[in-house]
């Protein structure tokens, strides 16, 4: 390789990066400015194998930009590559632009939606994931990560996952700059403080003392690439760099985090930046055709079809979805499960079982769990996030990243509400509704009994985008046929006559209880009309607008705090409604016991409706 033609095209690139960011008067041109060096010596060192005019190609290796906020540099990198214009790098940041303030899928080159940090590692094991196990690719994913990021723990359970993996195929590059936002960081300029972290986790590790230095970056690009065909283990690369670097007004400078030049100092950093060919043009080389990775498991044939479940019993929820799951998968090639620890309880076992090509482990490690997922939904998987509801909230920040990275996530939060019983408060999903529900182009769904379980489990797998569906542990009396159909955006009318006083509306566990109470009220003398609400979001307006007419009152009843949950939801469905809205929900500090006893506390049983609906028509 040239290296005095990689040394002008770093120039090319540092010129992109301070008249876009000027222009702007926006961005993180110091955060873009030290990776410089190891981003164009990956791209244009003939390292990266990528054809710009198939970014699809499943060979193509992948760049994710876990340091986001380096999205200049992203973006000159492909100006130097021939397919973005100088004067599309002046409208960096403008609302029409593509090129946005952080990586987001309007460019197209963007391998993940990152800046919020500590995630794009779980992502890239995610897709390296893919490369070796599901799609036999010699693709090899490197994450750019920034020094201050390495203090969230999202990243060391990427790392220990991606070992458990021996994700040979996927390289970390940390940008050790010293500087993070408001001062230095917490391992300062010490290189080895990264890498002994990374190889006690069991990756492979190279440390760049100068990571400006073409020739120490290049030699250790080529020792990882040459190391992954016959390797087991993923490689990190610990960079020595300078925030800033190249312009001396901020170079190693304290407080120069997210800002920008004014004219005269920008003329004075391009002077510094010196003289190169601005047609100059950087090439990049093309993908490799052939695998050179073996996979843990060769077996990938289609499995018969699982046998139509016997839900003659009350049987859970949980169990019933998946085992819908499972239905999907015997049709669906690219259905992906990943569980964290809890597959014996949440019956995704069965998904191991019939297909343990497509099951992957993720142990308990949530928030590394959806960054996986992000991954595989990139490289167009359908991944299906399995685990107790009340730990899915812990993963927040994934999930809402992911909204953005318009994936195709399918979230099952079993174990929901205080009927969960004597587990207690800690093993609760009673956020978990309000979580979802607040997620743009995302559907959630609760099943109240197992044939509604297992038909909107395959409905969520053929739903287009995020989908939450929501189980519980205790089991349910049969409420439908097995040849019910249940759309998105439906319901059903359990009980229903022109005699209807108040309308209950339920989901899930509580469904059952507005039943109870249904059949204690008639024989009081008193019709009620019960609504199984299934699908939260989106919900069927028409027939809640029908009961809000032909009924005096809307009760809602559910096993969820009342903020976010289905109250709130109704209320947001009908805001011109001409009766009142009252709402049964979670509103004491749950404690162990039976479910039962639990449902009375929380005053969301029967008798609670019974009560309610006699206060309502006296």
């Amino acid at each position: 390789m040239d290296i005095a033609h990689l040394e002008q095209l770093a120039k090319l690139i540092r010129y992109f990066i301070l008249i876009s960011t000027s222009a702007a008067q926006s961005g993180h041109p110091t955060s873009s400015l030290s990776a410089v060096e190891l981003m164009t010596a990956l791209y244009f060192g003939g390292i990266l194998k990528f054809d710009l005019d198939q970014p699809d190609n499943p060979h193509n290796d992948r760049v994710i930009f876990s340091k986001g906020h380096a999205s200049p540099l992203m973006y000159a990198l492909y100006a130097a590559a021939g397919k973005v214009s100088q004067a599309e790098l002046l409208t960096l940041r403008q609302f029409d632009s593509p090129l946005e303030g952080h990586p987001s899928m309007r460019f197209p080159y963007t391998e993940a939606t990152t800046g919020s940090l500590g995630q794009g590692l779980g992502i890239g094991v995610g897709v390296a994931l893919n490369a070796k196990y599901l799609d036999h690719s010699p693709s090899i994913t490197y994450v750019l990560l920034g020094d201050s990021e390495m203090a969230e723990g999202a990243n060391y359970e990427a790392m220990e996952l991606a070992h458990h993996y021996q994700l040979n195929n996927l390289v970390g590059i940390i940008d050790v700059n010293r500087l993070g936002q408001r001062g230095e960081t917490m391992a300062g300029e010490d290189l080895l403080w990264h890498a002994r972290k990374a190889k006690a986790f069991g990756w492979q590790t190279f440390v760049i003392e100068d990571g400006h230095d073409f020739n120490q970056i290049l030699s250790v690009l080529e020792e990882i690439r040459r190391s992954t065909i016959h390797g087991v283990r993923p490689s990190m690369i610990v960079a020595g760099t300078k925030k800033g670097r190249g312009v001396s007004l901020w170079e190693d400078q304290e407080n120069w985090h997210s800002k920008q030049l004014n004219e005269q100092q920008l003329a004075t950093a391009l002077q510094e930046v010196g003289a190169f060919d601005k047609n100059l043009k950087g090439i990049i080389s093309s993908p490799e055709k052939s695998s050179p990775f073996t996979t843990l498991s060769a077996d990938s044939s289609h499995q018969a079809q699982p046998a139509t479940p016997d839900y003659s019993q009350p049987t859970t929820t949980k169990l019933a979805a998946a085992q819908g799951v499972v239905k999907a998968m015997s049709t669906h090639d690219r259905l992906v499960v990943l569980d964290a620890e809890v597959s014996n309880s949440t019956h995704f076992d069965l998904a191991q079982k019939a297909f343990p090509d497509r099951f992957f482990e993720m142990f308990i490690a949530e928030q590394n769990m959806v960054g996986v997922a992000t991954g595989l939904s990139s490289r167009g998987k359908i991944p299906v996030v399995s685990t107790f509801a009340a730990f899915l909230t812990r993963a927040h920040d994934q999930i809402r990243m992911s909204q953005y990275a318009e994936t195709n996530i399918k979230f099952f939060g079993s174990y929901a509400g205080v009927s969960l019983g004597k587990d207690g408060f800690s093993q609760m999903g009673l956020e978990d509704i309000a979580l979802f529900r607040s997620m743009l182009n995302t559907t959630v769904l609760q099943p109240a009994d197992a044939v509604s379980a297992y038909h909107l489990a395959q409905t969520a797998i053929n739903q287009p985008g995020n989908v939450y569906l929501r189980t519980v542990r205790e089991p349910t009396p049969l409420l439908y046929e097995l040849d019910e159909t249940f759309e998105v955006g439906g319901s059903k009318t359990l009980k229903h006559s022109s005699a209807d006083k108040v309308t209950v509306i339920a989901a899930g566990i509580t469904v059952h209880e507005a039943l109870k109470a249904y059949g204690e009220l008639l024989r009081q003398g008193i019709s009620i009309r019960v609504i199984d609400l299934y699908s939260l979001k989106p919900i069927d307006h028409h027939t809640l607008e029908r009961a809000s007419i032909e009924t005096q009152a809307l009760i809602t009843v559910e096993d969820h705090f009342p903020e976010g949950g289905i109250g709130e939801a109704v209320r947001s469905a009908l805001p011109y409604c001409q009766v009142p809205i009252y709402s049964l929900a979670v509103s004491k500090t749950p404690r162990s016991g039976l479910p039962q006893e639990l449902l009375a506390y929380e005053e969301i049983d029967a008798a609670a409706i019974v009560k309610k609906v006699k206060e309502i028509v006296r």
